[in-house]
């Protein structure tokens, strides 16, 4: 699991990354609708994202140095993620943006991912808190097998 979790973490990064490379500069591929309120609503996410981008890369580092501190940002990612994702469901729904083709789609795609990660994130660094807290989570998973008893 601890592998799994390393990965979505990477890759919530990557995805992050690209997104906002994105909407910075090819909008049109990744827009849901194309009015100014639209635009002034995503337009306020970049800096949470940055804290969400901040909180995934201090996870990472210290869940892969056995960081007592990967407690803190674990639950700091999974937060994050599960209030950006309420936001963006909240306003997807009111917005009907679902309902707008391949963008909206795409835009259910980004909700859910988000959802599932930032669940995943918070109950992977619950379940496994005393082994997190110890710097030791993971060990018996990635080391190799005790040879045969003779």
């Amino acid at each position: 699991m601890r592998r799994l979790v390393i990965v979505m973490l990477v890759g919530a990064l990557l995805l992050d990354a690209v997104y906002w490379s994105i909407w910075f500069t090819h909008r049109d591929w990744i827009a849901s609708e194309h009015t100014q309120a639209y635009y002034d609503f995503e337009n306020a996410f970049p800096l949470a994202d940055l804290w969400l981008g901040l909180a995934c890369l201090m996870a990472l580092v210290t869940l892969v140095r056995r960081r007592p501190s990967a407690l803190l940002w674990l639950v700091a990612t999974g937060a994050a993620g599960l209030y950006l994702g309420c936001m963006d469901l909240l306003y997807d729904l009111e917005h009907d943006i679902f309902t707008q083709g391949g963008g909206g789609a795409f835009e259910a795609v980004i909700v859910a991912v988000t959802w599932v990660f930032s669940i995943t994130v918070l109950r992977y660094a619950w379940t496994r808190r005393g082994e997190l807290l110890a710097g030791d989570v993971g060990v018996a998973e990635d080391s190799d097998p005790p040879p045969p008893a003779p």
